[in-house]
């Protein structure tokens, strides 16, 4: 529950509408909408994984952020790097199988973005978390077995980590546990008692 003076806090806005990352957020126990962003997330000519990732993140934010007066505004997004190319959802079968076969045994990183707006004062608070992961080196067929099954398409790197996909993972490494799934819940909440937002009834 939130506190009294709830009426006064500013709206929490999660600027996505990923199920993943809605899921993530939920875990927090505060209230908070959703909004999708309009933003195009074609990589800019030179621009590396880290720099994407960040500025799409806070592009999310301030598309959100414009149109929401008192507002805290979360954007987010994630880049997966393979020997510095960047590797994108697949959005098919085969070219999902593709990514994986050139995965496989390999350690590929995923830079995850995180940006808060602060609405009130026009104030950006950012950071991006990184996690290095190894993935098993499987055959094919298993590839295409866990592909039919999970189907995740929408992944970049074809693989969920919070489902079937932790099971082509030989381990990973990263400051924050979630920030694979696509929202790093330990920075965020570092981010929101920044802001003074309230955590467990009481003022951050």
């Amino acid at each position: 529950m939130l506190p009294e003076t709830a009426s006064a806090l500013p709206r929490l806005i999660l600027a996505s509408t990923s199920a993943y990352r809605r899921e993530l957020l939920g875990r927090l126990k505060l209230p908070f909408d959703t909004a999708r962003p309009e933003v195009d997330e074609t990589p800019l000519p030179g621009e590396d994984a880290q720099a994407t990732s960040l500025r799409l993140a806070i592009a999310k934010a301030r598309a959100i952020g414009e149109r929401s007066p008192n507002a805290l505004v979360i954007g987010s997004d994630q880049v997966a790097t393979l020997d510095g190319r960047q590797i994108g959802k697949p959005g098919s079968h085969d070219r999902a199988l593709a990514q994986l076969q050139s995965m496989r045994g390999r350690d590929v990183l995923f830079h995850t973005a995180v940006a808060l707006h602060d609405t009130r004062s026009d104030s950006v608070q950012h950071a991006i978390v990184s996690t290095a992961v190894r993935f098993r080196d499987l055959p094919d067929a298993e590839l295409d077995a866990y592909l039919r099954i999970e189907q995740p398409y929408d992944c970049a790197g074809s693989a969920k980590s919070e489902g079937l996909g932790v099971a082509l993972i030989e381990r990973m490494t990263s400051d924050d546990p979630t920030a694979l799934v696509g929202l790093p819940l330990i920075t965020v909440v570092s981010m929101l008692r920044a802001a003074g937002y309230p955590f467990f009834g009481a003022a951050a």
